[in-house]
């Protein structure tokens, strides 16, 4: 149970200067503060002295928050060697040290300081730094030392994490070993100055949590973030430092970070009405942050289940290890490289990998980097090192990329190096770039790929024209459709993974896909091998774009870069043939569920024969074509072979066999 002298009765009822009339703004030679007669304040925000902890209690000096009635400690000095009683003297002596003494006179600790000062004077400042200067010094802010430099588990404001690269001397957090046992815990919070730097928490000498690197922004892997009205805070990496840091903004605003005992990063904002401390922002959001949770080239998406799976292009390395969620071994590409003929495949909103074994430069830009990247066939992957005003310097990988995640925002593009055969995980448009590159390679002329351009757009819009033979005036209107980017659908569905396939009909695959929004979607694609064709492709776009109705599947666009492609809201529970004829499913179906059913389908039937704009006949229905919502209301779906009429036809003749 925690207590400092001096201080646990006045906690409740009075201010504890009123009670020290002996506190001390410094500390001179031949001066000293005793356990229970001094202490040393700093303004109204922190007070050096000793207190009480564990069970049996052992004595310790430190620094807390003056004001605040939760005691609150941040700073420990003999947090290695406690007091057994409350004979400690803290004193200053003439090399500029700072020594603590217990009752028989012995060291227990010490700043270990030994610099000729003609006047030194230990000093805490407003801030919570408790500092040894020269009295007589022209420089205040000259420090002969300062518990800044040695941090405990507190992260106040002005502290800096980080390394001073000229004299190697490196600033880091240790957490308390327990709530209630200030000595050294299991978890350091540090700067990790491998390749490029970034903040790591680590159990001895394993690491349990990267921040990714500093991004010009923020951490990679820390979207939470963001620029706010209480504190500001940044980055310095030069010739002679290292380092991050914060600062508060509003000085009535007490705010501090801390590394729990558990390893957890943590920031604390206190408040006043409640007289408490509440959790403002954790360095670790969820799983997805254990580090290399899900192997070599794994990605983690916490709001996926399961939450690992291989980037597009790789492979589990052990399937059956994969397959009962074990993904500590990661993912191997599913083609082998062949250097000279590798290609760079972007992948988007993503975490950076581990930066040890990185490289960077500043002044590159990402075309640079790309030039760099592909000579070394060693090269991984590479990045913008700031994403600032569109991207700029660079940012090398040299071995396995690990720890990877997915985010849903404020996620950064990455480009791994593939084997040339996975040319169909570029995004269209850098395949277009490439085509147009073999054009100007093959042909030797602008011309003629700027006719080509032309032709190829010239196909593109004669491709989308209405299907012609219907009599229907509609037909000569626009169609107003939203086009998708192939590379916006093919992220949605994890690049048509076969893990997102939902079925295969006639019309060819279908796929589920989440948007960036979060909104859900079903993506059936044209197959080459389909047994319908771009006619039943145009049909679908034309009616089903134009028809809305409770009973009638929703088509929220298409795409036609290279695959033709409609994109529909997604119906989670299917179609109806998959209830009907399963023994399990089927008894879901009481008569109530039936009933509802089919009074669905004839209200969608009968908006279609007479009371939409467009008079049709679907000469399609079946099971498999009624889809099913979450509450089991019906969907028609699959108009390829429907035929609209004008207002006063009641019949027309086919000119071929369509149906099922």
């Amino acid at each position: 149970m925690k207590s400092f002298v001096a201080l646990s009765m006045c906690l409740v009822l009075f201010s504890c200067n009123a009670l020290l009339s002996n506190a001390l703004d410094t500390i001179a030679i031949n001066q000293s503060i005793r356990d229970g007669e001094n202490l040393i304040s700093a303004g109204g925000t922190f007070e050096l002295g000793f207190f009480s902890e564990g069970d049996p209690p052992k004595r310790y000096l430190g620094i807390w928050y003056k004001k605040i009635t939760t005691m609150t400690i941040v700073w420990v000095a003999n947090r290695v060697a406690p007091l057994a009683d409350a004979s400690g003297t803290l004193r200053v002596t003439s090399h500029g040290s700072l020594v603590l003494l217990d009752g028989n006179g012995s060291d227990i600790w010490s700043s270990n300081l030994s610099i000729p000062v003609r006047n030194p004077v230990a000093q805490l400042l407003d801030s919570g730094n408790l500092v040894v200067r020269d009295a007589e010094g022209s420089d205040p802010n000259n420090f002969l030392w300062q518990s800044f430099d040695y941090p405990t588990d507190t992260f106040l404001a002005g502290m800096k994490i980080g390394w001073n690269r000229t004299s190697g001397f490196n600033r880091y957090f240790l957490s308390w070993k327990s709530i209630h046992d200030p000595s050294p815990g299991d978890f350091t919070y540090q700067l990790d100055p491998n390749g490029y730097p970034q903040l790591v928490v680590k159990q001895g000498s394993d690491i349990k949590f990267r921040s990714g690197p500093w991004n010009g922004l923020r951490w990679s892997g820390t979207p939470n973030l963001n620029p706010n009205p209480y504190y500001r805070y940044g980055f310095v990496l030069n010739e002679e430092e290292m380092y991050y840091h914060y600062e508060l903004l509003d000085s009535s605003v007490i705010s501090r970070m801390i590394l729990m005992p558990n390893g957890m990063v943590e920031r604390f904002t206190w408040i006043d009405r409640t007289r408490g401390w509440k959790i403002y922002l954790t360095a670790s959001m969820d799983q997805c942050d254990n580090y290399a949770s899900c192997g070599a080239y794994g990605t983690c998406r916490i709001d996926f289940s399961p939450k690992c799976r291989c980037l597009k292009g790789f492979v589990p390395q052990f399937s059956r290890e994969w397959d009962l969620l074990d993904w500590s071994n990661g993912c191997v590409r599913r083609n082998h490289l062949d250097c000279e003929k590798d290609i760079f495949v972007k992948y988007s909103w993503l975490k950076l990998p581990d930066t040890r074994s990185s490289w960077f430069n500043e002044s590159m830009n990402l075309q640079d980097c790309k030039v760099v990247c592909i000579k070394n066939c060693s090269c991984m992957a590479y990045s913008n090192l700031d994403i600032r005003d569109g991207g700029s310097g660079c940012l090398l990988w040299f071995d396995k990329l690990i720890d990877i995640r997915e985010f849903s925002d404020y996620g950064q593009d990455l480009y791994i190096r593939m084997a040339a055969s996975e040319s169909a995980l570029l995004p269209s448009h850098q395949k277009k770039h490439k085509l147009v590159m073999g054009l100007a390679v093959s042909f030797g002329s602008v011309f003629l790929i700027l006719v080509l351009t032309i032709c190829v757009l010239q196909w593109k819009k004669k491709k989308m024209k209405l299907p012609e033979g219907d009599n229907c005036e509609n037909q000569k209107e626009d169609l107003e459709l939203p086009l998708f980017d192939l590379s916006t659908v093919a992220l949605a569905t994890n690049y048509f993974s076969s893990d997102n396939k939902l079925g295969e009909g006639g019309f060819g695959p279908v796929y589920k896909g989440v948007l960036r929004g979060g909104q859900e979607i079903a993506v059936k694609m044209l197959s080459k091998n389909s047994r319908q064709g771009l006619h039943e492709f145009k049909n679908e776009v034309l009616y089903v774009s134009r028809l809305q109705h409770r009973n009638l599947v929703k088509l929220l666009g298409c795409c036609i870069e290279e695959e033709n492609l409609l994109i529909y809201e997604f119906v989670p529970n299917r179609s109806l043939d998959s209830f009907l004829f399963d023994p399990t499913q089927r008894e879901q179906l009481d008569w109530s569920a039936r009933f509802n059913i089919i009074s669905g389908i004839a209200r969608g039937l009968l908006y279609l024969h007479q009371d939409s704009r467009l008079r049709i006949i679907h000469r399609d229905i079946k099971a498999s074509n009624v889809l099913l919502d979450c509450e089991m209301n019906p969907k028609i779906s699959d108009f390829g072979l429907a035929k609209s009429f004008t207002g006063n036809e009641t019949q027309a003749n086919t000119n071929r066999v369509v149906g099922t």
